[in-house]
This record gives C-alpha cells, sequence and structure tokens, in this order.
C-alpha cells in the first residue's frame, strides 16, 4: 500500500512546473530542485552571481523544510545542478557548505547541465529524513 504525502508549502517560491514541492513516504521526504527565484515574487529578476543564487536557492529549500517542521540538519542527500560548471563550481561550494555544520555535510552529487528553468544558474534538491 502506498501512503505517499504530497506537500505544498505556502510560504515557498510559486511552481515554475508542474510539481509538488516534497513527497514523503515513510519518513524519506523528497524536495523538488529549488531555483533562486523570491517566494512571492515570481517575477522579480533573478541575483546576479553564483553566490547570490545559491544562497536564495538554499533560503528556499529551507523555507520548504520549515514548512514541513523539519530543517537543513535533517537532509540526507543533495544533488546540484550548475550551468556554468568549471566557472561556478567553487563559488557554489563555499556558499553551499555555509548552510550545514562543517562535519555534518549530507552526501552529495553535483553536475554541469546545459540549462535551467528561469535561466538560473543553479538548482538543489534533496533528500530528508524525519526523526524518530
Amino acid at each position: 500500500m502506498k501512503n505517499f504525502i504530497f506537500h505544498n508549502v505556502s510560504a515557498a517560491p510559486d511552481h515554475v512546473a508542474p510539481f509538488s514541492h516534497a513527497v514523503e513516504a515513510d519518513g524519506w521526504v523528497m524536495l523538488t530542485g529549488q531555483m533562486p527565484t523570491v517566494p512571492g515574487a515570481p517575477d522579480a529578476p533573478l541575483a546576479e552571481g553564483i553566490a547570490a543564487q545559491t544562497r536564495q536557492v538554499m533560503e528556499n529549500l529551507r523555507t520548504v523544510l520549515q514548512g514541513l517542521e523539519l530543517d537543513l540538519s535533517d537532509v540526507v542527500q543533495c544533488r546540484c545542478y550548475l550551468t556554468e560548471f568549471e566557472r561556478d563550481y567553487a563559488a557554489f561550494n563555499q556558499t553551499y557548505q555555509s548552510f550545514f555544520e562543517a562535519d555534518k555535510l549530507p552526501a552529495r552529487t553535483t553536475v554541469g547541465v546545459t540549462a535551467l528553468a528561469v535561466g538560473a544558474l543553479v538548482e538543489v534538491d534533496c533528500v530528508a529524513r524525519r526523526r524518530g
């Protein structure tokens, strides 16, 4: 029997495609990749540069997690997508790691892609786990 819970978080950014912000199954929570869009301002220009866009993406992930009574410490894995991998990888890493405790970084895969929705430089999705 499937017991999936499909979550949409009102404080999170508007959807840029047909998806749920997160889907939960047996305490595992899969978050849709977040873009560097500003909640409540879907037509606002994206921040300039990889560091600013990464901060917005991570804040958007934090907003979705908070809407589900979770936080970044519950994240066990992230997938990260960069449109300018070689140029942006180091700056992305520096900003990304500031959102986690140094000795408690989630497992991660980072790949270069040819394009992302809304012209973003970065997108990050993640998997979180509810505790006990």
